[in-house]
């Protein structure tokens, strides 16, 4: 593809006239070695046409890219009055200025001018602390920054007042559920803890965080019943696109209790196709437990590799099956893979983790214990297991006592 004759004359004049000219046609090629569409490129490529464009008019070079880029896509898209026809979806421009982004670093291009902003550099350590001390995994520690880098945008140092702690705290629990407001307090003493850690005076400060009353295990576990659950696997019709890829990641789900990262990081190693077992290596205890793969789970994946997984470098099993097709699949898939299926079951969830909780009441239905549960859905404690008490109805059932004042 002709990176200039392929967009309009518009775009085209942009870019020539843009500090990005010497690198357009490295970004089509980016985009083509990963098989990104010829529409889709040209979409791109009119994106950084507009974004050159903004920049051009502002004279900003290439040493600092990251704060213009924000303003143009928030401040700049909704009130644009560039020529008629450019692009102004956000997500898309995102998207295309990522591409750039990423085109420029390979060309040894620094997008980032002077020092890491003091706020950066806080989440940095933190991270690291969260990761090397504490041994958290990825996703507890992305939850846990996302909160503290939150706390401080609304704060004047890297430790806050205890006024500024309860204003931030009220302002949080006003908009999440209990639950999330546990998940607030907990994040919130992590990064004081750490700032102790660091040498800051944090005593006065930990009385203010409260989590909201929360008793542990009160919840009954929702499951899906037998004949929802079929329901469920019967709502992958023929004509569904990428059937195979969704059905072989909701067995695993539905068979093997995996969590949603634990089904994205699977690779095509972890299968032992020979001995019939499933190697998951990367959950939240950070060992690797072998579990036996059933027939119906297997049989779902090998028919996804062999009929619908496209050629790719990826080692993953479950990749993107449009551009960049070389990338394993986010967790977003999962969410969207369960939510659609249950909407075409007519089913009223939502929530991925309901098919672990039904995967620990098969257990329990079909004579199981507790310890069995733990080994299965692989908790670290088998305290963790202990919710699952509530859905053994049968158990439940033979030490129920007399509703006062009924027949005996």
């Amino acid at each position: 593809m002709d990176a200039f004759s392929s967009v309009s004359a518009t775009s085209a004049a942009w870019l020539r006239d843009s500090v990005f000219a010497p690198f357009v046609h490295a970004y089509v090629e980016h985009l083509t070695s990963r098989r990104y569409a010829p529409g889709t490129t040209r979409a791109y490529l009119g994106c950084v046409a507009h974004f050159a464009h903004w920049c051009r008019r502002r004279s900003l070079d290439l040493g600092d890219l990251q704060g213009p880029l924000r303003g143009f896509v928030q401040e700049h898209l909704p009130y644009c009055d560039c020529a008629r026809r450019v692009q102004t979806d956000p997500r898309q421009v995102r998207a295309a200025l990522s591409h750039l982004l990423t085109v420029l670093a390979c060309h040894g291009v620094s997008t980032v001018a002077g020092p890491v902003c003091a706020t950066d550099s806080v989440l940095q350590r933190f991270d690291e602390h969260l990761e090397q001390a504490r041994g958290l995994a990825a996703s507890t520690r992305h939850s846990r920054l996302k909160i503290a880098r939150s706390l401080l945008l609304r704060t004047s140092s890297a430790t806050p007042s205890a006024s500024e702690l309860r204003q931030f705290i009220a302002g949080e629990l006003a908009r999440v559920s209990t639950a999330s407001g546990a998940s607030l307090a907990g994040a919130l003493r992590s990064y004081l803890r750490f700032r102790a850690f660091e040498g800051d005076l944090v005593d006065h400060l930990l009385p203010v965080i409260a989590s909201p009353a929360r008793w542990r295990l009160a919840p009954l576990p929702q499951t899906l019943s037998a004949s929802e659950l079929d329901q469920l696997l019967n709502a992958f019709p023929l004509n569904l696109p990428s059937r195979l890829r969704a059905f072989a990641i909701v067995r695993c789900l539905v068979d093997l209790g995996l969590r949603s990262s634990e089904a994205i990081n699977l690779n095509l190693d972890d299968v032992d196709w020979t001995a019939g077992t499933l190697c998951v290596a990367h959950g939240k205890s950070r060992r690797a437990d072998v579990l036996p793969l059933p027939e119906s789970t297997g049989r779902a994946i090998a028919e996804y590799l062999r009929s619908e997984r496209p050629k790719t470098t990826s080692r993953r099993v479950f990749v993107r099956h449009v551009a960049p097709v070389d990338h394993p699949v986010g967790a977003d898939v999962v969410r969207n893979t369960v939510r659609a299926a249950y909407l075409r079951g007519g089913l009223p969830y939502t929530r991925v983790h309901i098919l672990r909780h039904t995967l620990a009441s098969r257990i329990l239905a079909t004579g199981g214990t507790l310890k069995e549960v733990a080994d299965v859905l692989r908790h670290r404690e088998l305290n963790t297991s202990m919710i699952y008490a509530k859905v053994d109805q049968t158990r439940l059932a033979a030490v129920a006592m007399p509703w006062p004042g009924s027949p005996a």
